[in-house]
């Protein structure tokens, strides 16, 4: 481990890499804690806490929505804008088409990019308008200058976020979106330690004897699903070039149990908090039917047993659809097929795309099924304990280690990329 940190710290150009990534995160965290005036934050938080989607998205915006910081919103709306063109992709060949080139990827990522501004104004006025109709009375009623002025800074502060993201993606040590969900939920940490003991009791005991069992769980799981793999066995025919033979060999093609990473997730508490948010919107308007659908959608969703199985559906149904996004066995056989490269016993081009396709789902199903199941089982415990915390615990665990072993490969990869050239 210190001959590993000694290295990095060695390699000048990482060790300023990740001392630029730790510098993106200290302006996140401290822009998260600039509040926007004129917020009751004490109700602010007391609504938060008690509100399970509310909850999950302020955990996913670092803790700035419950403080109602100026990046309130986190990376949000360019979570749901990435979803939205990886949606489109699966409908319009012309955007899947795009999306397999370098340069078809970054005009959909500046696509994103634009539709992110709209998206971060729509869903900060929408949460300003949710927060202002509350009966806790966390906004007191402003002058519409003094909205547009609320809505144009959290606006900004998105921005700023999706552009710390980027800037942390170039530096090649993790995703830039992920890294900073998973500062936001470390910086969370203390606190819900310290409260943890400041209001323990002898009958918590149980309850934090759970705690560390979900957390062991859900370790292990995200550790077996992020290294395992199936090797799919590829030979490489041997090529005659005059007097020299060139290939030959044999190598495998690694199939990761879980190539969509921590994507599912994120996809998955975006989509399923999304019903109750909207109902809360409209659970004080004008029309009769609005009002009812609304309360039927907040009890809909207040049923944990609802929740729990559309929260296992989505993430298990995004794992194969973020799979589908990142993982093309066409492309993959056509380029075996160029390299003299063949799967024994299968034949290349259309059988050796069928082959991996098939192959890749029966893989994907165990990581998919395992990862929906861990995603669960914080509110399986909490059904069982009582307690909002440990099933927020349970999803924060769940992002951190995929995180953590996303950047340690990474910086390995880095750091064998320099060991070979100075072989």
């Amino acid at each position: 481990m210190m001959e590993q940190i000694k290295k990095i710290w060695k390699a000048r150009d990482l060790r300023n890499s990740l001392l630029f990534v730790v510098l993106c995160l200290a302006v996140f965290r401290l822009a998260a804690h600039i509040p926007i005036p004129g917020v009751n934050v004490a109700a602010l938080r007391d609504f938060f806490s008690a509100n399970q989607a509310l909850g999950l998205l302020n955990l996913f915006s670092g803790g700035g929505m419950e403080n109602f910081s100026i990046v309130m919103m986190g990376v949000g709306p360019f979570i749901t804008a990435s979803i939205i063109f990886q949606l489109l992709g699966m409908m319009i060949p012309k955007l899947d088409e795009m999306n397999k080139e370098e340069a078809g990827r970054a005009k959909i990522n500046m696509w994103s990019r634009w539709i992110t501004v709209p998206l971060a104004m729509l869903q900060s006025y929408s949460m300003i308008l949710l927060l202002k109709r509350s009966t806790v009375g966390i906004i007191a009623d402003m002058d519409i200058l003094a909205t547009i002025s609320m809505i144009i800074t959290i606006t900004a502060g998105t921005i700023m976020l999706m552009w710390l993201g980027e800037l942390i993606n170039e530096k090649k040590v993790g995703n830039g979106i992920s890294i900073m969900i998973f500062a936001g939920i470390i910086a969370g940490l203390p606190s819900t330690v310290q409260r943890t003991f400041a209001t323990y009791d002898p009958t918590m005991l149980l309850t934090i004897i759970g705690f560390v069992v979900v957390a062991i769980i859900t370790v292990i799981g995200v550790v077996i699903i992020n290294e395992g793999q199936r090797n799919i066995p590829v030979q490489y025919a041997r090529q005659v070039r005059g007097n020299r033979v060139f290939g030959g060999s044999s190598t495998h093609l690694p199939l990761r149990v879980n190539m969509a990473g921590v994507m599912p997730i994120i996809f998955a508490v975006a989509i399923v908090t999304a019903p109750q948010t909207l109902a809360q919107f409209f659970i004080h308007a004008k029309s009769a039917w609005l009002v009812k659908a609304a309360e039927f959608t907040g009890l809909v969703f207040n049923n944990q047993l609802v929740y729990a199985i559309l929260y296992f559906l989505l993430v298990f149904g995004f794992t194969y659809f973020y799979t589908e996004v990142i993982f093309h066995p066409t492309q993959i056989a056509e380029n075996l097929q160029k390299q003299g490269g063949f799967i024994p016993g299968i034949r290349p081009g259309k059988h050796t795309s069928d082959y991996l396709n098939q192959t890749a789902n029966k893989v994907i199903f165990s990581g998919a099924l395992f990862l929906a199941l861990i995603a669960i089982l914080p509110l399986i415990m909490r059904s069982v304990t009582g307690t909002q915390w440990l099933a927020i615990g349970g999803t924060s665990l769940l992002i951190v280690v995929s995180v953590v072993i996303d950047v340690v490969k990474q910086v390995q990869a880095q750091l064998s990329m320099r060991d070979y050239e100075i072989m």
